[in-house]
C-alpha cells in the first residue's frame, strides 16, 4: 500500500515537469516572460532527478508536449492534426534530454553538462528529421534580455547555454542541501553573467545609411484557408500600397527610400507567365524608381520555386534567390503517397524545389541578404549570407495561415529570431509580411519600427548600414557543448562501472 509520502513523490515530478515546460513555453511570444526560460530547465532537472531512464524519458515528454503545444498553437488553425504531430514529435527530442539529463546528473560539474545538453538537444533537433525544427531554442526567447548582447559573441547557442545555465544553477541551489550557500554563490554568478550582456561594448557604427521602405499590402482577414490559396488580390495591394508610397514620395511627406521591399508571396504566380500581374509589379517599380524586392513563384524546368525577385526601374526582375530551407507539410510533402488522407494537403497539390547560392542580392549597390519566412530560424543559412558581404538582412514572410484567429504568437516568434540575427552579424534587419508584423530592427535588436497586424501600413526608416561582423563563435559553441555532453555521458558510464566494481557482490 502507498503511503501519502509515497503519493506525493509520484506527483511531484509530474507536476514538476508540466510546470517546467508550461513556463518556458511563457517565456516566448507572445508572453514573452524571457526569464521563465531559466526556470523551466530548472523544473525539469527536479523533475528526472533520481528517477529511473523510463521515467525520466516520460517525464522529458511531458516536459515537451507542455512546452510545444502552447509553443506552436498557431499551427491549430491548419488543423488539429498538424499541430499535434509536430508537437508530439518535438516532445520526444525532450523525452531523450530527460534521460540525458538524468545521467549527467552523476557528475561533479552537472550543472555545465546539463546546461550544454540543452545546446546540443537544440542543435539535433534543429537538423533532424527533414531538415529540423529549430523553433523555441532558448536563445530565441532573449530579444528583451539585457543578456541580449551576447548573440554578438556566440549567437543563438550561447544565449541558449546561459539560460540553461543558470537554470542549472538555480536546481543545483535545491538539490545540494548542506552546500546549499556555494551553489547560492554560483547562481549570483552565473546570473550575471546571464545579464551581463548589456555591458559588452557596442560594435563601431559605420558613415553609411540607406533608407528602406516596408510595404506591408494585407489581404482580407478571415478568409478560410481555401479561399487564401485562390487570392490574387495580394500583388494589387502591395502595388497599391507602393503607388500610395510614391505619391507620398513626390509630395515631401516621406524620405525617397532607397529599396523597397515586398513580403513573401507578395505574388503568388510567376510574372514572367502573367503579363497582367508584370504590368502591375513594373508600375508600382517605375512610380517609386527604385529597386524592389517583391515575394514570388517561379517555374522553371518543370520545377517550382518560393523566390525573392529583385525588380528595377526600366529593366523589370534582374535577379532572384530562390528559398533553400523549405517547410516540411507546407511547401513540400515528403512521403506525399502515405498521407493523400490528409484534407488540407489539396492546398499543396505541388511540391517546391529547394534553390542553391548564399541567398544575397546587389540592390542598387547594397549586397542584401534575403532570408525567406522559416529560413531564420536557421544559423547557417542567415550566416552563409552575411559571410557572402551582405549589409542588409531581409525576412520575407507571409503569416497569414497563421493568423487566422488573431493569433500573433507565430509572427512575434519570428520577429524574435530576426531581432537575435540582428544583434548576432551587425547588421540592421526588415521583416516585411503579407499581414504583419512587419518591422525595421536596428544592429542591436531594437525595433525602430513596426506594424500593426491585419493592416495595410508602409514603413519608412533609416537604419546604418555595417560591414564588420560579429565574433562568430556560435558554430563553436555548439561544438563545445556536443563534445562536452558526450564526455560528460561518457564520463557517467565509466564511473557508473566502477562503482559497481567496488560494492561486494552480495550487494549486486
Amino acid at each position: 500500500m502507498l503511503t501519502r509520502t509515497a503519493v506525493r513523490r509520484s506527483w511531484r515530478s509530474p507536476a514538476l515537469a508540466a510546470a517546467g515546460g508550461g513556463a518556458l513555453a511563457l517565456a516566448f511570444p507572445p508572453a514573452g516572460l524571457w526569464p521563465l526560460a531559466a526556470l523551466g530547465p530548472a523544473l525539469l532537472v527536479l523533475a528526472v532527478s533520481g528517477r529511473r531512464p523510463r521515467a525520466a524519458f516520460a517525464l522529458g515528454t511531458l516536459f515537451g508536449l507542455t512546452f510545444f503545444g502552447p509553443l506552436l498553437w498557431w499551427l491549430s488553425n491548419l488543423g488539429l492534426l498538424p499541430w499535434i504531430g509536430l508537437t508530439v514529435v518535438q516532445a520526444l527530442f525532450i523525452g531523450v534530454h530527460g534521460v540525458v539529463i538524468r545521467a549527467l546528473l552523476r557528475l561533479r560539474w552537472w550543472p555545465v553538462a546539463v546546461a550544454a545538453s540543452w545546446v546540443a538537444i537544440e542543435a539535433l533537433r534543429g537538423r533532424f528529421p527533414l531538415g529540423g525544427f529549430p523553433w523555441g531554442r532558448l536563445g530565441f526567447s532573449q530579444t528583451d534580455a539585457p543578456s541580449l548582447q551576447w548573440a554578438s559573441v556566440g549567437g543563438v547557442p550561447l544565449l541558449s547555454l546561459l539560460a540553461a545555465l543558470t537554470g542549472s544553477a538555480l536546481a543545483w541551489t535545491l538539490l545540494t542541501g548542506p552546500r546549499r550557500r556555494t551553489a547560492l554563490v554560483a547562481v549570483l554568478g552565473t546570473g550575471l553573467v546571464w545579464m551581463g550582456g548589456g555591458l559588452l561594448p557596442a560594435p563601431p557604427s559605420s558613415d553609411r545609411d540607406l533608407t528602406i521602405a516596408v510595404v506591408q499590402g494585407n489581404v482580407p482577414r478571415g478568409r478560410t484557408l481555401a479561399e487564401q490559396v485562390r487570392v490574387r488580390q495580394v500583388t494589387q495591394n502591395h502595388a497599391e500600397a507602393t503607388l500610395r508610397l510614391a505619391e507620398d514620395v513626390r509630395a515631401g511627406r516621406v524620405p525617397a527610400p532607397d529599396l523597397v521591399v515586398w513580403p513573401e508571396n507578395s505574388t503568388d504566380t510567376d510574372p514572367r507567365g502573367n503579363p497582367v500581374i508584370a504590368e502591375t509589379i513594373r508600375s508600382a517599380v517605375q512610380a517609386i524608381d527604385r529597386p524592389v524586392l517583391i515575394g514570388a513563384i517561379v517555374r522553371q524546368d518543370g520545377r517550382m520555386f518560393n523566390v525573392g525577385q529583385l525588380w528595377l526601374p526600366d529593366r523589370g526582375a534582374v535577379a532572384e534567390y530562390a528559398k533553400r530551407q523549405l517547410v516540411p507539410f507546407g511547401e513540400y510533402v515528403p512521403g506525399r503517397s502515405l498521407f493523400r488522407w490528409v484534407q488540407q494537403l489539396q492546398y499543396i497539390p505541388r511540391d517546391f524545389s529547394p534553390g542553391s547560392g548564399d541567398g544575397t542580392l546587389d540592390a542598387g549597390g547594397t549586397r542584401i541578404g534575403d532570408v525567406i519566412c522559416y529560413e531564420v530560424a536557421y544559423d547557417g543559412l542567415v550566416r552563409s549570407s552575411v559571410e557572402a558581404g551582405a549589409a542588409l538582412l531581409v525576412v520575407q514572410t507571409n503569416n497569414a495561415t497563421y493568423m487566422l484567429d488573431g493569433q500573433r504568437g507565430e509572427t512575434l516568434q519570428q520577429l524574435d529570431m530576426a531581432r537575435v540575427r540582428a544583434v548576432e552579424h551587425n547588421r540592421p534587419a526588415v521583416v516585411a509580411s503579407t499581414t504583419g508584423i512587419s518591422a525595421v530592427v536596428r544592429p542591436d535588436g531594437s525595433i525602430a519600427a513596426m506594424t500593426e497586424p491585419w493592416t495595410q501600413q508602409v514603413l519608412v526608416e533609416r537604419v546604418n548600414l555595417r560591414t564588420t561582423t560579429s565574433v562568430w563563435l556560435s558554430p563553436w559553441v555548439e561544438l563545445f557543448a556536443v563534445l562536452l555532453v558526450v564526455a560528460g555521458l561518457g564520463a557517467a558510464v565509466v564511473g557508473r562501472r566502477l562503482r559497481r566494481a567496488d560494492e561486494p557482490a552480495a550487494l549486486r
